[in-house]
Formats: C-alpha cells, structure tokens, sequence
C-alpha cells in the first residue's frame, strides 16, 4: 500500500509535519483566545453570567423616600425606575447593565433628557467604546465613540465593579482572568476536537527512510481519513513497509482531564463569588446547607452589585420634583425566604416581640389585609395584647395586693391610693376573710356585726 509512495530521496523531518499547523495569535498560555465573546464559550462562565444578570434584573425595584425617619413610597413614582430604556423591556435593560459590569468591570449608561432637564430615557453603552478622562478643573468626562462631545457625568453614568487605586476603570474580569479562563476555553475544544475528530490511535507514524512532502502528507491523510472522527475511533491500524505508529498522547485517565474541567467550573465560581452548586458541580453541596449557601450567595455576590446600581441610579431622582432626597432600591426579601416553617417561625417572633401586626405577615406572603383594627396593630411580648392595654399586666398585680392588704384589714381607700390606683366605692362591709357571715340583709348590711 505504500511502495508507491517513496520515490525522492529529500528527507522530511518531525518538526516539518508538525509545523504546518495555522497558529493564529495566541493571547494566553494555553493557545486560546480570550475576550467578552470567546468568555461566552465556557458554559459555566456563561451560567455564572446569566444566573447573576437574571436573578437581579427580575427583582422588584421600586423609588422610596424617608420622612422624620421612616421609610415611604416616593410618588408619583419616576417613569425609568420600572422602564429605564422605552425601546426595551426593565430585565433587558438591567441585564445588560449586570453584565457588562462582570465581564468589562465597567457599565456605562447614557441618560437622556429633555430641556425641562426630565429624564426621557436611559441606554445602557457598549464599555469598549467608552473612554474616562478629567478636563481641567478635575471633573470626570467620558468621550463616546460616534458622541460629538465629551459627556459629563450628568449625561453618561459610571458604574465600575472592582477599581485598582489610582484608576478610574474597573478592572476587567476577562483581562484579569485570562489565563485561567483560557484554560477552562482549552478544555472545552479540547473536549470537542477529542470527540469530534479524535481517533482512538493518536500519535505518530515512524518510517524506516526518507520521505518528501507529498509522501508524508499522503501517508498522513490516508490514516486519518481511515480513523478520524468519532465514528472511526476504535478501529484497527494497519500498517506496512516497516512503517510504526507510535502514540505520544495520554489518556484522558491519566491526564486528570475529568478533575480538570471539575477544576475550571471551581475557578468560574470563586471568580464570580456564586456557590459551585448553583453552576450544577455534583457533590458540593447537601441538604443541610443549600439554604445558608443561598443566603451567602445572596449576602457575599448580590446584594454589592445591588447596592452599585442603587448607588448610581438615586442621583437621577434628584432631576424629578421632590425627589432631592428620594432613592431607588431593589428589593431582596424574595430571595432571603426561607421554606416555610422557617418564615412561619420567624413571622412568629415578629408578632410576639411587638415589631410586626398580623397584617405586616400577611403582606409578606401575598395576603389580603384582614379589615379588623386588631390587625393593624402590634401586640407586646407578655401576654400578646394591644399595645394599649400593655399595662394590664401590672394592674392585675397591684389589684392582687390590694385584694390581700384588705384581706387583713387594712383601710381600702388606703390601699388603693398607696398603690396608684383610682379609687371606688365600697361597701363598708368588713372582709368576709375575717368574719365569715352566711347572709347579709342588703338593707342594712352593718347590721350583723352590731353586738346583740
């Protein structure tokens, strides 16, 4: 099969079959090339990304105010807080926000705004076509590919994620991280090639003689037409002339391939502070702790990226009519439930403690108010009354004493005014403690105890 192929006598060597290769840029260690689009490609990067953008993007967000210290809803509530871009839906919008501040470490938004100053839209920008910079009296400007001027920072907003000192742009995960999540991309097309084009016999072909260019490409591609692909792995070699194939990978096995992609979700995890469980890694969570994992997740990866939204989006509701100190703020509690023994439990202390009415529990898990004043208000912890009547408690303690000091023959009137309680009629009848009586005339009650 391959007489006919040796003729010249020009020699070919191993590096001249391995060179030919198309080697493009290589940006990483691992021969891959990362940026925003290539990052997508890793499916736990991609999981870790839509999972933060679309758990905080669907969150209640709602414009409130304080006064004399507590919290109301600020309205008319401003148009943009629930739909910041016309053009687009609020989950969009905020999305887009979330995950150009993953990837880039930079969200730009550029405001729009009428020449009463109201606010007509918001549009989230592209970072990469942002540039910061300070004119001359210090003031942050941002240049914007295809904006005629420079924007200040009432018309374009900055939300950076992590900034080194001295910086003004965040810092880029997919810069940062290069490396480590050009590996992860070399695992997953390595995965690829090995399944789709791989063959079961991997390694070189060893010929006793000199070949040329076309021999060996020959050589070559008629071995491999034979067992590339994964429809072909497994099949025989054969081989003939003295010609010896010799294998120079290692199996997968040996080369931990398996605890390496494990490895690589780890990496994307830490990267975006999201527990392994929720990108789907088996074996790294139990029962027992899935409920504290999501409270960390929701304390330690949320509730900081909530909070720079929050931050950069209240100076816009200074534009709005009584709104200089009105804010907008995400609303967490639907994550922070619990199963519902737990709220159940919760909601209970509430009530018992004084802090929360029947009606404040039934708000909170999506229930009508009950029309009843007892449900508007709180109760103390004691004998879970109105507050009110929370000094029922210390009455029934006095009246006890009273009831005893009389019982002993002390004065009534007495009593009652040393313990600071209203006076009342009474009787003038001795205590029947004393002096037990079956009957007593109710016309002249004084009259038994006259000597006869």
């Amino acid at each position: 099969m391959l007489g006919g192929l040796f003729g010249e006598e020009r020699a070919v060597s191993f590096q001249t079959i391995w060179g030919s290769g198309d080697f493009a840029d290589i940006e990483t260690q691992s021969a891959t090339v990362v940026n925003s689009d290539t990052a997508f490609q890793v499916n736990a990067i991609f999981s870790a990304i839509s999972l933060i953008s679309d758990t905080i993007s669907t969150l209640p967000v709602d414009s409130f105010i304080r006064r004399d210290g507590q919290r109301t809803a600020f309205r008319p509530r401003p148009a943009w807080v629930q739909k910041p871009d016309v053009d687009t839906t609020k989950e969009a919008f905020y999305g887009s926000v979330i995950v150009s501040m993953l990837l880039d470490g930079n969200a730009f938004i550029r405001v729009f705004s009428n020449r009463r100053g109201d606010i007509t839209n918001l549009v989230v920008l592209n970072p990469q076509d942002v540039s910061i910079k300070r004119n001359g009296v210090g003031r942050v400007m941002f240049e914007v590919e295809g904006e005629k001027k420079l924007l200040s920072s009432e018309d374009c907003i900055h939300i950076a994620d992590v900034v080194r000192p001295g910086n003004m742009r965040g810092v880029s995960r997919v810069n940062a991280l290069k490396e480590n999540w050009g590996l992860a991309l070399a695992l997953e097309k390595y995965a690829s090639r090995f399944f789709g084009y791989g063959a079961s016999t991997q390694g070189i072909i060893e010929y006793p003689g000199k070949l040329t260019g076309d021999q060996a490409k020959q050589l070559q591609e008629g071995f491999d037409s034979r067992h590339r692909g994964w429809k072909r792995s497994h099949k025989t070699g054969i081989l003939s002339a003295g010609a010896t194939y010799k294998p120079t990978t290692v199996g997968n096995d040996q080369a931990q391939f398996i605890d390496s992609r494990r490895m690589a979700v780890e990496d994307v995890a830490r990267a975006f502070n999201v527990p392994p469980h929720l990108l789907g890694l088996p074996g790294t969570n139990s029962y027992a702790s899935v409920e504290q994992n999501n409270l960390a997740w929701v304390t330690h990866c949320l509730r900081p990226i909530v909070q720079k939204l929050e931050g950069a989006l209240t100076p816009l509701m200074a534009r709005f009519q009584g709104g200089e100190t009105a804010f907008v703020k995400f609303n967490l509690d639907g994550l922070l439930r619990a199963d519902i023994q737990s709220r159940y439990s919760a909601y209970s202390t509430g009530l018992l403690s004084g802090f929360m009415t029947i009606n404040d529990v039934r708000r909170l898990e999506d229930l009508p108010d009950i029309k009843d004043d007892s449900a508007f208000t709180v109760r103390v912890p004691l004998a879970n009354v109105n507050v009110s009547a929370a000094n029922l408690k210390e009455q029934s303690e006095k009246v006890d004493m009273v009831q005893r000091l009389i019982q002993v023959g002390f004065d009534p009137a007495e009593v009652l005014d040393r313990l600071g309680l209203p006076s009342m009629a009474h009787t003038g009848v001795p205590s029947v403690q004393l002096q037990p009586i079956t009957q007593i005339d109710p016309e002249d009650p004084k009259s038994e105890y006259v000597v006869k």
